[in-house]
């Protein structure tokens, strides 16, 4: 951005080498680089002439990446782009909860379209930002392999339930908004956490999804050490990698789970290449599609909900940011579990 690169740009070319599925990762490798912009013409690329020099710098990225109230038709709708659930950034989160409160918004739009998911604790505490009329209920449920379920159902059964909360870990009382309805915008990268929200809102609350369907995943992780209890405190130093294997299934209150194949959007809407908008603007259009459904203007949407014909066959995408990460479309728990046979 500092250099002028804008949402929607296209380039063809690094360092002046044509870029292709199998060497980008290769040619995006280096500290700096040359990037060779390009337009589209109906399924054409063509070179502009322009580049742009990209030197790489360290960046936080802040998950609550937007966060603002739109005056809509005469209508408050909070907007919120939310692209991690990072446990990190859980006050930060709250803050623009307690500031959609304050400027009274009347709807919600939550933006999950690149979100791969995160922690399920944040999960659980997004979801009572936005009701907050069910504290002490049930959100979502774990059902661990058979040897595991029956020792918590056992020795600790509250261990199995995650419950709508009335404070973040860090004993911050939670913003609720005490909505009965969310509007959800995904794709087909939404997976996780992103789709946690989903499921286990909806025996509660209308949730509108907007959008693509859903990666479809439903599975939990846990990070464990080389140490006497699994955990990161005393682990062998001799040691750099850990492992993280699935642990649980997450089931809502209502038993529903298994979404493999994704979760279906209420309104069917795709991103395309030739019109990417500016995020968080009324006029960017998956926003704009959402705003749409909000207004009751259906036909807007079904008008303008699809690429032009022949994109998604020519442009299929083969990657994203952060996809080399270890927490990557990830759900995760921080609990590491009891130790039950020596």
């Amino acid at each position: 951005e500092a250099e002028g690169v804008k949402r929607g740009d296209i380039f063809t070319k690094i360092d002046g080498e044509q870029l292709t599925a199998s060497n980008y990762s290769t040619l995006l490798a280096p500290q700096s680089f040359t990037i060779s912009l390009a337009s589209l013409d109906g399924n054409d690329l063509s070179e502009t002439g322009e580049t742009i020099t990209l030197s790489k710098q360290e960046y936080q990225s802040n998950p609550v990446y937007i966060a603002k109230t739109l005056d809509f038709e005469g209508t408050k709708v909070g907007y919120l782009m939310y692209n991690s659930f990072t446990r990190e950034f859980d006050e930060e989160l709250n803050d623009a909860f307690g500031k959609f409160k304050a400027d009274g918004i009347e709807k919600l739009i939550l933006d999950v379209r690149y979100n791969g998911g995160g922690s399920v604790r944040t999960a659980t505490d997004l979801a009572a930002m936005i009701t907050g009329q069910f504290p002490g209920k049930i959100f979502l449920k774990e059902e661990w392999n058979q040897e595991y379920q029956e020792y918590f159902e056992e020795n600790n059964p509250d261990r199995l339930i995650n419950k709508f909360n009335t404070e973040l870990t860090t004993n911050t009382a939670i913003n609720s908004l005490n909505l009965d309805q969310v509007y959800v915008l995904t794709t087909g990268r939404s997976a996780s956490a992103s789709e946690l929200i989903i499921n286990g809102l909806e025996p509660y609350i209308d949730v509108v999804q907007i959008g693509e369907t859903t990666t479809g995943k439903f599975t939990a992780s846990v990070t464990l050490y080389d140490s006497e209890n699994f955990g990161r405190q005393n682990a062998n130093t001799s040691h750099t990698y850990a492992i993280q294997p699935l642990v649980f299934k997450s089931v809502n209150k209502d038993g529903v789970s298994d979404y493999v194949d994704g979760l279906e959007p209420d309104f069917e809407f795709e991103e395309s290449i030739r019109q990417m908008g500016v995020l968080g603007e009324e006029d960017e259009p998956l926003l704009n599609a959402a705003l749409n459904v909000i207004s009751g203007n259906f036909d807007a949407i079904s008008e303008n909900r699809r690429p032009e014909p022949g994109d998604l066959n020519v442009f299929k995408p083969v990657g994203e940011s952060g996809m080399d990460e270890l927490n990557y479309q990830r759900m995760y728990i921080d609990k590491i579990p009891a130790v039950i046979n020596e």
